[in-house]
């Protein structure tokens, strides 16, 4: 059962675009120092500190010195992402934020769908034992229609895109009691969440802030990451030759899911491949292994690499479907890194969870 939950949200008594940022793991480190420079209280001061001792001790203050204030009753919010996404198109998704009890994966409550590595995990450990507060959401996906709507006035809470109102959260334990969750982004940050939880033995300390988002929502994309091999010769590309990268794109989109197939492109010339019935496209392309292998939303960029000869080969996918990625996680499976590129990503600094 999805213990889902209002809670009393901490937020900055004066909101602003300077104090908001992009989640920790997306942001390169001359990034991170732009929006630093941004704003002395802007959120990666906590969320990308070089010390997680300080970023608890800034935490803290700003909570004393009233930059930061705790609402005085528990809710829920409802939250809208205007974006264009990688294609071009104009959406806008719709979801709602909320406090999540953490269980195990074998509760088989909330899905995993990709493999986790230690390292972001010791670091995002560390930062939650020194600031004892979820400073960012993790984007959880469920089946089914929402139980609320953003209301139709202005937000509470706005910046880059992103809009906040809250709502009175009274109906959230209902509406989710019986729904599985799926973890779109935040693997890494879920399973610190249940190691603290572990260490702490708190009821306060297994919940987390989550944004969860129907699966039916028609702003919810997920996009392709395309792979592209640098210093891999050896990757040999058998299938149907296409004149150019637009017809075999063409072609790629009209092919049925139940059968892998992706665009090569190599110096030779471009092919659309084919794998095997019930296999994923990245399952295709993960054959070839990891060595030498980038990552890229941008088709364009990945046949450039290609055609200026800094890379081998180039593998353009599709997206994989949602309801491929819910049933592989509900039979326990895991899928290759960088298998779903949900976009927009959720924004940093507009509210923190106290645990």
């Amino acid at each position: 059962m999805a213990d889902v939950q209002p809670f009393r949200a901490v937020r900055y008594a004066r909101p602003t675009p300077s104090v908001v940022a992009p989640p920790y793991d997306v942001l390169s480190r001359a990034e991170r120092e732009a929006y630093a420079a941004r704003d002395p209280h802007n959120v990666v001061h906590l969320t990308l500190n070089d010390s997680e001792e300080e970023a608890g001790r800034l935490f803290r203050a700003w909570l004393a010195e009233g930059i930061l204030v705790r609402d005085e009753e528990p809710a829920a919010w409802s939250v809208a992402q205007g974006y264009v996404g990688p294609d071009g198109v104009e959406r806008r998704r719709r979801g709602i934020v909320a406090s999540l009890r953490v269980e195990p994966y074998e509760a088989r409550v909330v899905l995993p769908h990709e493999r986790t590595h230690a390292g972001p995990k010791e670091s995002r450990l560390r930062l939650l034992r020194a600031s004892q507060a979820q400073l960012e959401p993790i984007f959880l996906l469920y089946d089914g229609e929402p139980p609320f709507a953003p209301p139709d006035r202005a937000p509470d809470l706005a910046a880059e895109g992103t809009s906040l109102w809250r709502v009175d959260g009274a109906s959230l334990p209902d509406a989710f009691v019986d729904r599985q969750l799926l973890i779109a982004d935040g693997h890494h940050r879920y399973e610190t969440a249940l190691a603290y939880a572990a260490e702490t033995g708190t009821p306060e300390s297994a919940r987390m802030m989550v944004v969860l988002v129907s699966t039916d929502d028609p702003g919810l994309e997920i996009f392709p990451t395309h792979r592209v091999f640098a210093g891999r010769p050896d990757i040999e590309v058998a299938g149907t030759p296409a004149p150019s990268v637009d017809d075999a794109l063409a072609e790629l989109a009209a092919e049925p899911y139940d059968r892998a197939a992706a665009v090569a492109v190599t110096p030779d010339g471009v092919t659309l491949v084919h794998g095997e019935i019930g296999e994923l496209d990245v399952e295709l392309v993960d054959r070839h292994g990891h060595d030498g292998v980038s990552y890229t939303p941008d088709a364009a960029a990945a046949v450039a690499e290609v055609v200026d000869g800094t890379s081998d080969v180039a593998f353009l996918l599709r997206a994989t479907r949602i309801e491929d990625v819910f049933s592989r996680a509900r039979r326990g499976e895991v899928m290759p890194q960088k298998t779903t590129y949900f976009f927009p990503k959720l924004l940093s600094g507009l509210l923190f969870h106290p645990v």
